[in-house]
């Protein structure tokens, strides 16, 4: 018998035999991941002569959260990259809801990961330099600060919209998976959608900015998707709920009538801790 074929990061696609792959296959669970706060499993997984890696973190591992009563982190995972590929920028990778080892759960393909990408930053002084956004800043030790930056980089600013879209309340440094071959992915989509505004990022370099074009575009075919015979609007129904999906309508709505990047809120801290 043949070796399976091993899929390269650089496949990482939504084509019909990946989705097969990931919903049809066979999981066969490596080892924990011991610094999630939630289960999270890497497993191999195995369908038809074809292999990959993955993570499936199952509902049974989760932890109850009082700020999200609803629905389950691997769905809103799930919701995250229903959108993500309805925006056409492929954002998040492959991910779908289906039975496991431990349980329903979502399974995801990994992402190998280009340790030579830097997107984050601790500088000195009090303005970044060009092509970095400041954050704001950051206690180092002994008293000192430093100012924590991110790249100026058009992935980054597709990102920052896709959670401002998602209400993503938790996008940390360690989320961002920059790859070998210049894509950007990015993970951990479990506490997004609520109904109450809960945007904490670390993607803050673009408040208050005009939208980009291609963003504006983007948000409107959105808005179209969302709408009540919109097919991501389908999809999402059986993912979170209808209050969460009309929240989402409506901050969509909201970026394309103000046609900026949002900001801070003020009402809690705007930056997730720990950071990275």
């Amino acid at each position: 018998m043949s070796a399976p074929e091993r899929i390269p990061p650089r496949s990482v696609t939504t084509d019909e035999p990946l989705a097969d792959l990931l919903t049809h296959g066979e999981l066969t669970v490596r080892g924990r991941i011991r610094e999630a706060s939630n289960a999270a499993l890497y497993c191999t997984i195995s369908h038809d002569g074809r292999e990959a890696s993955c993570i499936y973190k199952p509902v049974a591992g989760e932890r109850p959260l009082w700020d999200f009563p609803d629905g389950n982190l691997a769905r809103r995972e799930v919701a995250a990259y229903e959108v993500s590929e309805a925006t056409g920028w492929g954002l998040v990778p492959p991910t779908v809801l289906r039975e496991g080892p431990y349980g329903e759960g979502m399974v995801q393909l990994w992402i190998e990961v280009s340790p030579e990408a830097e997107l984050l930053a601790l500088v000195d002084g009090e303005e970044p330099e060009p092509g970095w956004k400041a954050i704001g800043f950051a206690e180092v030790g002994d008293g000192q600060t430093a100012l924590l930056v991110h790249a100026d980089d058009e992935r980054l600013r597709r990102l920052a919209v896709l959670d401002a879209v998602i209400n993503n309340a938790d996008r940390k440094g360690g989320h961002l998976l920059p790859t070998a071959h210049g894509r950007l992915y990015a993970i951990d989509h479990g506490v997004t959608f609520n109904t109450e505004n809960k945007l904490r990022t670390l993607l803050w370099g673009w408040a208050g900015e005009p939208l980009e074009p291609e963003a504006v575009d983007v948000l409107k075919a959105l808005q179209e998707a969302l709408g009540a015979e919109g097919a991501l609007a389908t999809r999402l129904a059986g993912l979170i709920t209808e209050a969460e999906l009309e929240a989402t309508r409506a901050r969509v709505a909201v970026l394309l009538e103000t046609g900026k990047h949002p900001e801070p809120s003020g009402e809690w801290p705007a930056i997730p801790w720990p950071p990275v």
